[in-house]
């Protein structure tokens, strides 16, 4: 049976495909009240923290096999694992690796080489942040009752993931083998299982992103239509308008007109 204090300490997982950068971590760690575990990439890592629910995650960045924004996507597509914060450890600190890293559901970036006192305040905080964002709040004289657990199956987190990053990229999406890379496979994997999840293409789903977006900015925004077909991913208004007539039987301003009228 686990004593109070180890079934107290935080669980902090370490993902890191270098076993000096492994130690180094594990031995400051240790010093705290946390239980560490290590992962050599981003695939065993990711299989780790659905097993082992960690409390936080450090995530390295580049890695074979799996590299760590691959990692955070799925992490954050499973209901699993997708309130786990995931600090990013990095020897890049180019803000485009930041802001990507943050972009895809990382709660920090941490710039190698670190300082252990800051890294390890970074940790304190971001752990102390979950336990209050997750703190369940009963009602007055009810009795808290136990959340159902979350389930995951893996195909739907593949597809989960690429929707995500589908939504995050419609200005500029890369093509159909760099999202499968992206999530952790192939293109003829992906356009598969997204088939059979969703019933249409990656391509097909596309569309439909772009034309909903399209309709949620004519709708609250002031945006002009050029704009919108910029950041929606067409090339000119006038794609967008062909697209968007297509299927909603309208074009642009003549939709955007209706809705203001109403």
């Amino acid at each position: 049976m686990q004593s109070t204090l180890e079934s107290t300490r935080s669980k902090i997982l370490i993902v890191d495909d270098s076993a000096f950068e492994q130690r180094m971590l594990a031995d400051l760690l240790s010093e705290l009240p946390y239980k560490v575990s290590v992962a050599f990439n981003g695939l065993q890592g990711y299989q780790l923290a659905l097993a082992n629910r960690p409390d936080l995650i450090l995530l390295d960045v580049r890695m074979p096999n799996m590299d760590g924004y691959t990692a955070c996507r799925l992490l954050k597509a499973n209901p699993v694992t997708q309130d786990i914060p995931v600090i990013f450890l990095s020897g890049a600190d180019a803000d485009d690796d930041r802001i990507l890293g943050l972009s895809i559901g990382g709660v920090d970036f941490v710039s190698k080489p670190f300082s252990p006192g800051e890294l390890a305040a970074r940790i304190q905080v971001h752990l102390n942040l979950a336990r209050r964002q997750h703190a369940p709040v009963p009602a007055p004289g009810t009795q808290e009752a136990a959340e159902p657990e979350p389930e995951s199956e893996p195909d739907a987190v593949l597809v989960n993931a690429v929707k995500r990053l589908i939504a995050d990229n419609l200005a500029a999406l890369p093509g159909l083998a760099e999202i499968a890379r992206s999530v952790g496979t192939y293109r003829e994997k992906l356009s598969q299982v997204f088939r059979e999840q969703t019933g249409m293409t990656v391509f097909g789903f596309i569309r439909e992103e772009r034309i909903r977006r399209g309709e949620e900015l004519l709708k609250d925004t002031d945006i002009d239509v050029q704009d919108i077909a910029l950041l929606i991913g067409f090339n000119n208004a006038g794609n967008f308008a062909t697209a968007f007539r297509e299927r909603m039987g309208v074009t642009p301003t003549a939709y955007r007109q209706a809705i203001h009228k109403k």
